[in-house]
């Protein structure tokens, strides 16, 4: 029985009566997530386990993906949002004075400004790495998930133009249509959706292949919780490339790593003692694996009008409040154990760097020519390394990828675009006035573009001469003629990069 905790733990459930008429047969339970709770027990149904085969073990043996973890942090988390005496929601109803911090965010007071912050924040994030990356939000309620949807379409309105299904909600209020959309986005050949916003419904039996961001945007306290929801992105895809993931988390809830339960150690402990006959004389029994003891319990509901007995607090809706991004971490596993480690972004760069063996000398070498430098960006991306978030990052934009890649590994000066674009045109003025004067233009104009926007700009040739200010000298096709042909402006382009990394 694969997921046997959904049949064996409730005693009261359908799954359960499944078991119990095939009692005679022998029952072999797989789960990577037991259950122990007042109501559901896996322990109880199955016993001990027989066999485990922890998170690491797995990535050490290839099975599964390894990951790295973006930790974000939002003002109101980092220091907490106090409300004074007075202060109305949206409906008119007064706040309950307090300090209210993550744990109570979308539970108990609802910031929309905060949800609006953090979907601009991961919109911005998958422009850096790749906005079709399939990605999962979880969020802390099903009004939650709708929020963070609405507010992920708005900030990818480019493209919800085009795929209308790029963001999706995926809660039981959706029924078949959250499960239509479910089903497309687990299947590896359709492109959309690509991001998918839920509460509980897929923290557990959800098997997405590329699944390549697991974003955190609610509290998690339970140890289960965990352990489920980071294990929607551990599936390895040798076919589409994908052999790790990203955790982005917006509420902390990554302090769970550090919880000696995380890395396969056994949620339940019993500890049994016998008598000199065998007979069991002493049992113990506890939960050492779980958190819920050691972590804050959510605060109580707030008195008063908004909760009504027998059913959930209704939340206040606080409006106009502003809010921002604080601070960004990044963390890696560390290489002694499971236990992650903080680093400052940039060590966290220059390590990767070192470790894929990118010598400053091999970065020089590899970097003008565009099928290389391909190469080495996938080979960083592949470790968790954009140059573009780097330089967002380190807040040195106007730098070129290849000097801030040298800098942050190997300290070596920093030259911005500019500086290398101005050199070149006064270095190179033969190279240049070999050219008439149209084919001239059009070569300082690709050189405008780099020092504004990156080498990049050369390797989508076709694609930047279709806009201004190239669109004033014909077609495309025509564009080419200047120089000769197609294949001699590429020629022209390649030795220009050539000579800006001299």
């Amino acid at each position: 029985m694969d997921e046997c905790h959904r049949g064996s733990a409730n005693e009261e459930g359908s799954w359960r009566k499944i078991l119990d008429y095939f009692n005679k047969a022998t029952q072999i339970g797989m789960t990577a997530t037991p259950k122990r709770t007042d109501n559901a027990d896996t322990y109880e149904y199955f016993g001990d386990p027989i066999y485990e085969y922890s998170l690491k073990q797995g990535i050490e043996d290839g099975f599964l993906a390894p990951y790295r973890v973006y930790r974000v942090i939002p003002d109101v988390d980092a220091s907490g949002l106090h409300i004074d005496p007075g202060v109305l929601d949206r409906f008119g109803r007064e706040i309950p004075p307090d300090l209210y911090g993550t744990k109570d965010f979308e539970r108990l007071i609802s910031l929309l400004a905060r949800t609006e912050v953090v979907a601009k924040h991961l919109t911005e994030y998958l422009k850096r790495t790749n906005r079709f990356d399939k990605t999962i939000v979880f969020c802390v309620d099903q009004e939650h998930a709708l929020d963070m949807r609405i507010a992920l379409n708005n900030a990818n309105a480019d493209l919800t133009k085009i795929h209308v299904h790029y963001v999706e909600r995926v809660v039981s209020d959706e029924g078949s249509v959250g499960r239509g959309h479910l089903d497309e986005f687990q299947d590896p050949e359709k492109e959309t959706p690509v991001i998918l916003t839920t509460s509980q419904m897929l923290t557990t039996g959800v098997d997405a292949p590329t699944c390549r961001n697991v974003v955190l945007f609610r509290a998690i306290n339970s140890m289960t919780d965990f352990k489920q929801i980071i294990g929607r992105g551990t599936r390895v895809s040798e076919e589409h490339n994908k052999f790790w993931f990203t955790i982005i988390d917006y509420v902390g809830a990554t302090q769970l790593f550090y919880d000696p339960a995380f890395d396969g150690d056994p949620v339940r402990v019993t500890k049994t003692e016998i008598d000199s006959e065998g007979n069991e004389a002493k049992i113990e029994d506890s939960e050492d694996g779980t958190l819920t003891e050691t972590l804050p319990h959510p605060s109580p509901p707030p008195e008063g009008e908004g909760v009504r007995v027998g059913e959930l607090p209704r939340k206040y809706y606080l409006d106009n409040v502003q809010v921002y991004i604080a601070g960004e971490q990044a963390f890696e596993l560390d290489p002694d154990g499971n236990v992650l480690k903080t680093v400052e972004f940039t060590q966290f760069a220059n390590e990767q760097i070192r470790r894929l063996n990118l010598t400053a000398e091999h970065l020089k070498q590899g970097w003008p020519l565009a099928e290389q430098r391909l190469e080495i960006l996938n080979q960083l991306r592949s470790r968790g390394i954009d140059p573009d978030h780097l330089a967002h990052v380190t807040h040195h934009e106007e730098a070129d990828a290849l000097d801030l890649l040298l800098h942050v590994a190997y300290n070596a000066p920093l030259v911005t675009r500019r500086e290398r674009a101005e050199k070149l045109r006064q270095k190179k003025a033969n190279f240049f006035n070999t050219f008439t004067p149209a084919a001239r233009e059009i070569l300082n104009s690709l050189l405008e573009k780099y020092a504004d926007y990156g080498i990049g700009e050369f390797d989508q040739l076709p694609r930047v001469l279709q806009v201004s200010p190239f669109d004033r000298y014909g077609s495309t096709y025509e564009i080419y003629q200047l120089f000769g042909g197609a294949e001699k402006l590429l020629q022209a382009v390649d030795e220009m990069q050539k000579f800006l990394y001299e």
